[in-house]
């Protein structure tokens, strides 16, 4: 009676067995968007550790790191974290970005002649991190001026590296007679770190205290701290350590967070140190 129809079938979609369009996501970048996530978690919390322990701003920035996800831990680490721990590239790497202005001031040296430029040519090296060169460049300024301030401090540092400490306290001692204020301290410490090294405890100490005295360097007095409560005055090593974190909470914020790693040390030994 009626004429039987035909079940319509719906038009067939060309892309509904396409691979590439609806296929679930590789294996492969499954576990690499899962490693991703997994690290970002552990550099995190790195992150938040390195916050409430160091940071002075702790409440702020625990936040950052916490709401802007997943930017803020990165934030933290390249405004705070880089600027407080002074991070320099791996001695291997470091030629690699250097090595441009290093041959321009190698060829400046040789050209031209004159300690200064030595000087400078020395000071690129030592900062690629190549001692010996850089040694070699101090010593060349040296022998054309026996007396230029800026050559005896570069080699005094390189020898301290190379744990060639006479010679280091010989350069320093000299740069101090001629100029006692030269690098405002810097020099006077690393003539106490080579006394450290060569001579008593008793004799290291009491030239910490007159340097102190003077430069009041976080360094320097956890130095002086840590011989004095060698040597069993805890009471003396307590009042450095306490007048130390003074200096550093007292100081603006911007040199505050350059000394956050020495105000940890100075906490840890003071927990160290008996009370009485």
């Amino acid at each position: 009676m009626f004429a039987q129809e035909e079940p319509s079938v719906p038009p067939s979609n060309p892309y509904l067995n396409d691979s590439y369009s609806y296929g679930a996501p590789s294996p492969v970048m499954g576990f690499v968007w899962d490693a991703f996530w997994f690290l970002y978690f552990i550099f995190m919390i790195w992150m938040l550790v390195d916050c409430v322990r160091k940071d002075p701003d702790r409440f702020l920035w625990f936040w950052v790191i916490l709401v802007f996800q997943p930017f803020g831990a990165f934030i933290y680490f390249f405004i705070r974290w880089l600027p407080t721990n002074q991070f320099q590239l791996p001695e291997f790497a470091r030629p690699l970005f250097h090595q441009r202005r290093i041959n321009e001031l190698e060829t400046a040296a040789l050209q031209i002649g004159n300690a200064y430029q030595f000087v400078r040519w020395g000071d690129a090296l030592k900062e690629a991190g190549i001692q010996q060169k850089s040694l070699d460049a101090y010593l060349q300024a040296l022998n054309k001026e026996p007396d230029n301030l800026q050559a005896l401090w570069g080699v005094a540092q390189i020898e301290m590296q190379l744990k060639k400490y006479e010679s280091a306290k010989t350069r320093c001692h000299l740069i101090l007679e001629a100029d006692p204020e030269y690098k405002f301290g810097d020099v006077s410490l690393l003539y106490c770190k080579t006394i450290c090294q060569l001579d008593t405890p008793d004799k290291a100490r009491e030239h910490l205290i007159k340097h102190t005295k003077r430069w009041r360097q976080p360094e320097a007095m956890f130095m002086l701290a840590t011989l004095e409560a060698e040597a069993g005055d805890h009471q003396a090593a307590r009042k450095t350590l306490q007048g130390m974190l003074l200096d550093i909470n007292g100081s603006p914020r911007g040199i505050a967070r350059k000394f956050v790693r020495w105000k940890s040390k100075a906490r840890r030994l003071l927990k160290h140190l008996p009370k009485s």
